[in-house]
């Protein structure tokens, strides 16, 4: 195995540059000790939420910030992010030390919060050459990130102090009346209503969740840190911006969402941000098994969250194909998001006609 890649920020984005002697001020005043002139780097990505690395002479720092721009309300709560993962971490240690949480708008015009830097490998859209892993690594690694999600699962929202971090009951019905609202005032000209597909949601969901407890809500490979050393060790969960209480079995239909197999179309293919069609790694259907091994939970009838995390990502990816198609935001690769919202709702019309539910 060779020396893994660490995963590193390049250059700050015209427009995107944070102001350091600010910064630096406000982390002295909080009293961390720092030395040497820092300097700054922006992770790539950015969509949502920017990352930047402050290096100083004694360590490096990372800075978590909401995107420029017009922010709704309720959108990119950094304070909120940086309370649950210090409220996570003494139960959940792959979740990283928050150092200092910023309110003050004045420093650099935004809330934002500091953590420490966790210097390991983060899997993207392929696993890296350097770490030559082989069939049965890929599966054992795979397994291994599973087992955080499950362990996040399993914690007791109150015993932990994380009981004030949503309204927990209820999670299901307002998630499927929540996305079908979004998508209904998404819609574009040149995308399916599938209707169909929302009433099967509101008629085949759940009468109550499996259990409530924390979600991720964007459990991905991309947002996993692996130990530079021993890239079978999960050291860090990154991103925790949308958790929630809720379902864990909506989590994880959320999850396999973007979980694109070795032997999916090309189309399928086509999307992939994560390295889940390599070697070894474990199919949809094999992660639920193993995840309803691993909790106790019953997977048997998995077809409804399936379904969900499908609509669940539609909603998402029209959301941007309609700011796309007004002019509002100009990125080239959005051009193809209503073609794949259009297979995903086709995806969803499959497994619904196939459901024993």
């Amino acid at each position: 195995m060779s020396k893994a890649p660490i995963d590193d920020a390049g250059s700050v984005r015209a427009g995107e540059e944070v102001d350091l002697e600010r910064v630096g001020a406000f982390l002295k005043g909080a009293g961390l000790q720092l030395q040497g002139t820092p300097t700054l780097k922006q992770f790539p990505g950015g969509a949502s939420n920017l990352t930047y690395l402050i290096h100083y002479d004694n360590r490096d720092l990372i800075l978590r910030r909401p995107p420029f721009g017009h922010i709704a309300k309720s959108a990119h709560d950094m304070v909120r992010e940086a309370r649950i993962m210090q409220a996570l971490r003494p139960v959940y240690p792959t979740v990283p030390e928050i150092l200092a949480i910023c309110e003050d708008t004045e420093v650099i015009g935004v809330p934002f919060y500091v953590m420490e830097r966790l210097v390991g490998v983060i899997p993207r859209q392929n696993l890296p050459r350097e770490l030559a892993l082989d069939a049965a690594q890929t599966r054992q690694l795979c397994l291994n990130v599973i087992d955080r999600l499950v362990e996040l699962h399993k914690l007791d929202p109150k015993a932990t102090g994380l009981d004030s971090f949503g309204k927990g009951e209820g999670y299901v019905a307002r998630q499927v009346e929540g996305w079908s609202k979004r998508y209904r005032a998404a819609i574009t000209d040149d995308v399916g209503g599938f209707e169909s597909v929302m009433q099967w949601l509101a008629d085949k969901q759940p009468k109550q969740e499996v259990a409530i407890c924390l979600i991720h809500n964007d459990f991905r490979f991309d947002n996993v840190v692996l130990d530079p050393q021993d890239p079978m060790k999960v050291i860090g969960v990154l991103d925790w911006e949308m958790a929630t209480l809720g379902d864990p079995m909506m989590d994880l239909g959320s999850a396999l969402a973007y979980w694109v197999q070795a032997d999916d179309d090309p189309f399928m293919q086509g999307s992939r941000r994560q390295p889940t069609n390599a070697p070894g790694m474990l199919t949809r259907d094999e992660v639920v098994a193993y995840y309803g091994e691993r909790t106790g939970w019953n997977v048997d009838n998995f077809d409804f969250y399936t379904v969900y995390g499908l609509f669940r990502l539609m909603g998402i990816v029209q959301q941007i194909y309609k700011r796309f198609k007004e002019g509002s935001t100009t990125n080239p690769a959005f051009a193809n998001f209503g073609p794949f919202v259009n297979y995903l709702g086709q995806r969803c019309e499959r497994i619904i006609a196939a459901s024993k539910l």
